[in-house]
């Protein structure tokens, strides 16, 4: 399998609408990747939970077939796990997870 992790980590609204969300979706769309994972963590996980824009496009990327995880400390440091979670997003802690797609070669965006 052909798979993407982005890891996100910028509140730069513009960024979310101008690359992320658009990259993530025609990735699949396209077929460029079989898999695109989406890692939440630092300040993204504050403009998600306090933006509805961002939260609506949010539910597309779910729907196009992103799959998406947050860093649990993150979101609880930023008081947005319930919101997080209420989205469809996988909230959990994630230095492990990270550690581990890194050690097996996966392949890692960080924006």
């Amino acid at each position: 399998m052909d798979k993407l992790n982005i890891l996100w980590t910028t509140d730069n609204k513009d960024t979310v609408f101008n690359m992320l969300s658009m990259y993530a979706i025609n990735s699949l769309t396209n077929k460029w990747w079989d898999d695109v994972n989406l890692i939440i963590w630092g300040a993204s996980a504050k403009l998600i939970g306090n933006d509805t824009q961002v939260q609506t496009e949010i539910i597309e990327m779910i729907k196009q077939g992103v799959s998406l995880e947050a860093c649990k400390d993150c979101c609880d440091n930023f008081g947005v796990t319930d919101k997080l979670t209420s989205l469809g997003i996988n909230v959990r802690y994630m230095g492990k997870s990270l550690t581990d797609y890194i050690k097996s070669g996966e392949k890692i965006l960080s924006i």
